[in-house]
């Protein structure tokens, strides 16, 4: 198949997914509103729509007195991934800047609003040079505001990873021989690149991926634990959530579970295997350690 016939049936798919996508979720679709999102004619409109009927004709109905489509009373999206999640992620993109409007599908997006998020602004050529150290598996001086003093540091970033606020470089850290976090909007004043000696490999805490296991706070109601268990999809009272050993210590703090102290109201949910965890933080780190060593022959 040539590219042009790629591109072709590439094209036709998203209008086929569009065509699912209002009928799912606006519950209508006229002929116009393929016309004015891909910019296409009439007659190539009424042609997409007839050969989606001719694909997937139980999902959709022409309703007269409409003078346009409705979704069948159980419409199976063939060409649609449907997910609730991704279309309130869009939302959420569409009100912070993040997605066009054009590229929301509502002819009328509901009312919504979201609680003021705080930007952290990382520098684009910030990120660019970071971008290109992880590329190249180089190190890099940068000069890093910590809460505890200024200074410059040599690092070696090989992976990005957002703690829920924040914006962070997984990297060696060239001068205390480990793997170390650091914010993006707190290094400035990047110099030149430099050789690295380090393996990704044996950051054990970003490659070590552990089970969280949230259960209700133990002091809720009986119905306050049900609530609990369907906000957060709870199977049989736990949700085990997967996540890097470098990347728990933000959720713990995130979410609260490190403080024993607050009201089961407040607190909502506990983590099962704290202890467990926070074992495995700084077994990996001493091993890590240790491993990164012995490669470097220290």
């Amino acid at each position: 198949m040539s590219s042009d016939d790629d591109r072709r049936t590439w094209t036709l798919s998203r209008r086929f997914q569009f065509i699912e996508w209002k009928l799912f979720w606006e519950g209508q679709l006229n002929r116009s509103d393929l016309e004015e999102t891909f910019d296409i004619s009439t007659p190539q409109a009424s042609v997409d729509l007839r050969r989606y009927r001719e694909s997937a004709g139980y999902n959709i109905v022409y309703d007269a007195t409409e003078k346009g489509y409705l979704p069948s009373p159980e419409i199976r999206p063939q060409f649609l991934a449907v997910s609730a999640n991704r279309l309130l992620l869009q939302l959420r993109a569409w009100l912070t800047g993040a997605m066009p409007r054009e590229d929301l599908w509502f002819r009328e997006p509901p009312a919504v609003d979201m609680a003021p998020d705080i930007v952290r602004h990382v520098e684009a050529d910030t990120l660019r040079k970071i971008l290109r150290a992880i590329r190249n598996r180089q190190a890099i001086s940068v000069r890093y505001q910590s809460l505890k003093n200024v200074r410059r540091r040599r690092i070696a970033p090989h992976a990005l990873a957002f703690d829920g606020y924040r914006w962070h470089t997984r990297a060696w850290c060239c001068e205390g021989e480990d793997f170390r976090d650091f914010v993006l909007t707190r290094i400035d004043e990047l110099g030149e690149f430099e050789p690295a000696v380090y393996d990704p490999a044996d950051d054990l805490e970003w490659n070590t991926i552990m089970p969280l296991k949230l259960c209700p706070h133990p002091e809720l109601s009986e119905q306050q634990n049900q609530a609990i268990q369907r906000d957060y999809g709870m199977v049989k009272g736990c949700r085990e959530i997967p996540v890097r050993l470098s990347m728990a210590y933000y959720f713990i703090m995130r979410m609260n579970l490190d403080l024993p102290d607050l009201s089961p109201e407040r607190a909502q949910i506990r983590l099962q295997n704290l202890g467990e965890v926070q074992d495995a933080i700084a077994t990996a780190k001493a091993a890590s350690k240790a491993q990164s060593a012995k490669r470097l022959g220290t």
